[in-house]
């Protein structure tokens, strides 16, 4: 269970993740990961792990079962410590990075103890903020979910998805630079699971923040994404990086287009190729 002090660290920006410069700094690069590496006991999920992150775009990771998803956001955010490597922030130390985190399990990242508008407020108590600026955030974010809901109201006189989109507008109230969403809609129902994919994107088109989120429904994944990270059975690497270019906003029709079905089969196979490798 996500604690109170690691949910702000995650939202407000922990500990380093290792030296800040310049270093393989690709351009229209955001995010680099360089030699990660992460053991569990006897058992190696990541090792010399690198990756590139670009700027303002949406990232979907998907792959097996066990081959470190969640590990990965985990480690990129600071929740999870690594074993060896680095991750830069536009070749920042993590702890110079203001970050947001959406977690799956939204009745534990809300503290029950706060009326849904407290829980939205309280990041905005680590920033040195005005109070007249911390209000003005508060409103521009209601306004731009378009909350029909009472925010007065204690998370368990919520729904599910009335309590994940509270949590979603929580880490985003910072004005992040980089949002790590894990699986933010498993626990949804159809309905709501299709409102808030249609908020995530407006909220993303306006702010361009870029976001890597953590899936296990491959048409998500690749419906949502401008590029599709792809992950292999552990020890854990990168199977392919995949481009999906259909204009914003989305919506179902774009199910059928041939260039989603195209992209969505090549990520099936190279899923199944990985499942079933022995």
């Amino acid at each position: 269970m996500n604690t109170p002090i690691d949910l702000m660290s995650a939202i407000t920006g922990p500990a380093a993740s290792g030296p800040s410069d310049h270093r393989w700094f690709p351009p229209g690069t955001h995010i680099t990961v360089r030699g990660l590496t992460k053991r569990f006991g006897a058992t190696t999920l990541y090792e010399n792990f690198n990756l590139d992150i670009p700027r303002g775009q949406l990232i979907s990771i998907f792959g097996p079962n066990g081959c470190g998803k969640s590990t990965l956001i985990n480690m990129m955010s600071g929740i999870l410590p690594i074993d060896g490597g680095e991750v830069l922030f536009d070749g920042k130390a993590l702890r110079d990075t203001r970050i947001g985190y959406v977690f799956q399990n939204y009745r534990e990242a809300m503290f029950p103890w706060l009326r849904a508008i407290d829980n939205l407020r309280y990041p905005l108590k680590f920033l040195k903020l005005s109070k007249a600026e911390k209000d003005a955030r508060v409103e521009r974010m209601i306004a731009r979910f378009d909350v029909k809901i009472d925010l007065h109201r204690y998370p368990y006189e919520l729904s599910g998805g009335q309590q994940q989109m509270v949590s979603i507008m929580r880490a985003l109230i910072v004005d992040p630079e980089v949002l790590f969403m894990d699986e933010p809609f498993s626990a949804l129902d159809y309905e709501m699971t299709l409102f808030m994919r249609e908020q995530l994107q407006k909220v993303f088109m306006e702010t361009r923040t870029t976001t890597l989120l953590v899936s296990h429904d491959l048409e998500e994944a690749v419906h949502l994404a401008d590029k599709i990270l792809l992950l292999t059975r552990k020890p854990t690497h990168v199977a392919d990086y995949i481009s999906f270019d259909a204009p914003r906003p989305r919506d179902t029709a774009t199910l059928s287009t041939p260039e989603f079905v195209r992209v969505k089969a090549h990520s099936l196979e190279v899923f199944q190729r990985e499942v079933r490798k022995p």
